[in-house]
């Protein structure tokens, strides 16, 4: 009998990477997620469907994303970069090898397991799947083990998007782009940031956007559910610990908690919130799993080959007293980290079934990138936890979709404006440092939406002049991309996300240029097309507003 079911939620995002830089920021940050993250996902989602176990496993995957593991540039530059890695561990081999320049036996032991570890990922890309990430994924949506989810179209950061037809062209763009992947309309969605904003006195919500574009759920946090505060938590990984921890305002109890799903209060979308200590456990530096010092140390590599031969030893060791990493004693360790979040997931639905007499949901979401990339150990956790859940617990393990299907929500409430940021509001992409950004935007956007009113309503319609509209879109969509302020606020890559974010203005206002002087020069168009290349499918008609849509320019001010 079941106590509850458990649904495990993974958004794998990254920005727009392609001929946009190597290292350390563009396509290498693509690649290593692809050999470190995506391909051992697939891989264990495929094992496991080899014997019997459907993960279940509800995936977002957002477009852009989609459209670099799709692309053929970046498909021969990982395997370059694969290929390398392989290169690398060959020469620590030789280099730690008895008869090296430098003899070191446990060096030596783990060149080798990154010399087998990279061969096999590279393999399974190849010959398991095709070269195709993408297609792996669809062929196990298809076969009903997984659920794939998509988000706006550049992950753009909704709440502060000042044009409604640009919020509905990137969640209509983002559905066409999930047809043409997967073969289907997307069910699920995720809300880029996790960010919402209700409706307001003259313009209707995100949620309506949603609805807008036949999307049927999405996710929040827990804090947004309940009432109450969000609390601090410092992610062991990644470069959320360098932003100021500022809460929103404390909300009333909503007497409501994230064991159900529910409606928005004007649409039938649905809702699922975040279990707030089952996330605790994994995100956590002070407390979660990553934390533990088995593991492997993500910052410190190799001088020579730049693999990582060290452990994380302990939260306060310096890099440069780290302990070398055994892969054998790090995966004792997931064993026993399994374990316990099985127990902790069982136990926590046992006592809601025990209070309530009703079966809850634990609903749990994460960035895939922590898993394999961030965290190495990580995508072994993901599969023992599928596992010991299918063997050990009475916990029924669901798609987003299946358990919406089985236990539709009962109550419905409208959600306050919020986001997974530090402190559950806007300030992460709205601040001192990245407010200038947002009257550039706002501009493009107002300039989008008198273009495509002017052209397509023309009496006869221009190839030339079409062409330039839609990389005109792709150039917006790229520039209200929730990266380039997130990149600003934590610093990890300030000017990086600057010049990009300049660059795709640049090329927006080279091509309005040319709509509106009539002269469109097609070997710069050309050129703009070859480097800003997703989307090829875009429909101009999607920044088109129906009905009774507003279109409000928002300001700076306004959304402070």
């Amino acid at each position: 009998m079941s106590v509850g079911s458990f649904v495990f939620m993974l958004h794998s995002h990254l920005p727009f990477y392609r001929k946009a830089g190597m290292w350390p920021f563009g396509e290498e940050s693509v690649f290593e997620c692809m050999v470190e993250t995506y391909i051992p996902l697939l891989n264990m989602i495929a094992n496991l469907h080899e014997e019997g176990i459907e993960a279940k496993l509800t995936i977002g995957i957002t477009p852009i994303l989609a459209e670099q593991l799709s692309d053929e540039h970046m498909k021969k530059g990982f395997e370059k970069f694969v290929e390398a890695r392989i290169e690398a561990a060959k020469e620590d081999e030789a280099r730690y090898s008895q008869r090296g320049e430098t003899p070191d036996p446990e060096k030596l032991r783990l060149a080798r397991f990154y010399l087998d570890w990279f061969g096999k990922q590279l393999d399974a890309y190849k010959n398991r799947f095709n070269r195709d990430i993408i297609g792996g994924f669809k062929k196990y949506q298809d076969l009903s083990a997984i659920e794939v989810t998509t988000s706006a179209a550049t992950h753009c950061f909704s709440p502060l998007i000042g044009e409604d037809s640009s919020l509905q062209a990137q969640f209509k763009a983002a559905v066409d782009n999930y047809k043409k992947h997967f073969g289907r309309a997307p069910k699920g969605c995720w809300l880029p940031e996790c960010a919402y904003r209700p409706a307001e006195e003259d313009r209707p919500g995100i949620g309506h956007w949603l609805h807008e574009a036949g999307l049927q759920y999405f996710f929040t946090e827990s804090f947004v559910i309940s009432g109450g505060q969000t609390a601090e938590v410092r992610r062991v990984f990644g470069p959320y610990g360098t932003i100021e921890y500022i809460p929103a305002p404390s909300r009333p109890p909503t007497g409501y908690d994230t064991f159900e799903a529910f409606w928005l209060k004007d649409y039938p979308v649905a809702v699922m919130g975040r279990h707030e200590q089952a996330g605790y456990q994994v995100w956590s530096a002070d407390n979660g799993y990553p934390g533990d010092g088995n593991y492997r140390e993500f910052h410190k590599k190799d001088d020579n080959s730049g693999l990582h031969f060290w452990k994380l030893t302990s939260k306060t060791t310096d890099l440069g007293d780290k302990e070398l990493y055994n892969p054998e004693a790090a995966l004792f360790r997931i064993n026993e980290n399994s374990d316990h979040y099985v127990g902790l997931i069982q136990q926590s639905l046992t006592d809601r079934l025990k209070e309530t007499g009703t079966l809850g949901l634990v609903m749990v979401s994460f960035d895939t990138e922590l898993f394999g990339h961030w965290w190495f150990e990580g995508m072994v956790f993901i599969e023992q936890v599928i596992r010991k859940l299918k063997k050990y617990s009475a916990v029924s393990m669901k798609t987003a979709s299946e358990y919406l299907s089985e236990n539709p929500p009962k109550h419905a409430m409208e959600l306050p404006q919020s986001s997974w940021g530090s402190g559950g509001h806007w300030q992460v992409w709205l601040n001192n440092s990245t407010e200038w950004m947002w009257p550039i935007i706002y501009d493009a956007e107002k300039s989008m939406r008198e273009l495509v009113d002017k052209h397509l309503s023309a009496e006869h319609r221009d190839g030339l002049r079409e062409r330039a509209l839609k990389q005109l879109g792709r150039e917006l969509f790229l520039l209200e991309s929730s990266d380039w302020p997130f990149l600003v606020t934590t610093a990890q890559a300030r000017q990086y996300a600057v010049d990009r974010f300049k660059g795709h203005e640049e090329r927006f206002n080279t091509i309005k240029g040319m709509l509106n002087s009539g002269k469109i020069d097609e070997g710069k168009l050309a050129e703009i097309e070859s480097i800003d290349n997703c989307f090829p499918e875009l429909s101009l008609d999607n920044f088109k507003l129906t009905g009774a849509s507003n279109s409000i320019a928002a300001s700076t001010t306004s959304r402070k």
